[in-house]
């Protein structure tokens, strides 16, 4: 089939251009927000094609999926077509509910309220938290192009991915890094907007280079309290890294015990950080059941066999 999508997430769109489809991703001269095509630092097969808006009226297209709620006025006005009459089309939400986390309504249920969109949630977590309405809804759990187990361990630090930790502060657990970084030197990668006291902060790698980079440390620290559940924590669990994270959202689901620690008391975050840091066999062993888990249960096959599912039974 043809698929209409927008490249939103680069992590995600990764894994799903990597499905057995044609990928339609609209292009703008500027790659902004709602035209960034092609990604320009992953590797995506030939079958992600790139469009502009004045092909797109022409292009056949057998289904959409739209990610933020400006995309359904996108498909009207690029292809012509009204989403979910005259074009099947499926609603994907990547967030955990925002403002409030139990009385969030979700924008499809009010504002386009057609009974052909389902909405798709990325785990169990949003399902149950979000206010969906009444609408048709189904769980895709994430996935990630296997990087394959790269761990070593060698450096006796903890690795954080955290993007713009000083603007998003206590909602991606910058607060918390202070005091972990007592237990375990915090490496600290992803786009920085700022200094974080205790950390070195490594700034925004490739992301090959930043798997080899990740690897290289002891543990995976996931210190985020609100997200639906971070591409960078599953990528750690496919590199065979052990997990300290804060028990919030998705995480205790997808973090078996076996896999590493997750909770919500701090104390125990570093009395965890700083056992894997006095016993790298323990963190291998850890690291091993992550990844175990996270070929199980977040591997490729599965995740596009959901899509494959969720997109046939739209275009029906």
């Amino acid at each position: 089939m043809r698929v209409l999508l927008w490249h939103v997430h680069g992590s995600y769109t990764t894994s799903l251009v990597h499905g057995r489809h044609d990928y339609l991703l609209p292009v703008l001269p500027d790659r902004g927000p709602d035209g960034r095509g092609r990604a320009q630092t992953w590797d995506w097969p030939a079958t992600a094609v790139e469009v502009t808006p004045e092909q797109l009226a022409d292009e056949a297209v057998d289904v959409v999926i739209v990610q933020r709620p400006h995309e359904l006025d996108l498909v009207r006005e690029w292809t012509g077509r009204r989403p979910g009459l005259d074009v099947p089309t499926v609603y994907l939400e990547h967030n955990a509910p925002e403002p409030h986390p139990v009385t969030s309504r979700h924008p499809l249920a009010d504002h386009c309220p057609v009974d052909g969109i389902p909405l798709v949630h990325v785990t169990h977590f949003n399902r149950l938290f979000w206010d969906n309405g009444g609408l048709r809804t189904h769980v895709i759990e994430h996935s990630v192009v296997d990087p394959g187990d790269r761990y070593t361990g060698e450096l006796p630090h903890a690795a954080v991915v955290v993007n713009e930790p000083v603007r998003r502060d206590r909602m991606v657990g910058t607060d918390l890094l202070g005091e972990l970084a007592k237990a375990a030197p915090i490496d600290l990668f992803g786009m920085g907007d700022g200094p974080i006291p205790g950390t070195n902060q490594l700034g925004d790698v490739p992301q090959d280079r930043m798997h080899t980079e990740l690897a290289r440390r002891r543990a995976y620290l996931h210190p985020v309290r609100w997200t639906s559940l971070g591409l960078s924590l599953i990528e750690a669990m496919h590199l065979a890294m052990p997990v300290v994270a804060v028990a919030s959202t998705e995480v205790p689901r997808a973090v078996p015990p076996e896999a590493g620690v997750v909770s919500a008391d701090p104390d125990e975050l570093a009395a965890a950080l700083r056992t894997f840091v006095a016993d790298p066999d323990a963190a291998r062993a850890a690291g091993q059941a992550a990844r175990a888990h996270a070929l199980q249960h977040y591997g490729l096959d599965r995740f596009l066999a959901d899509w494959d599912r969720v997109i046939e039974e739209v275009a029906r």
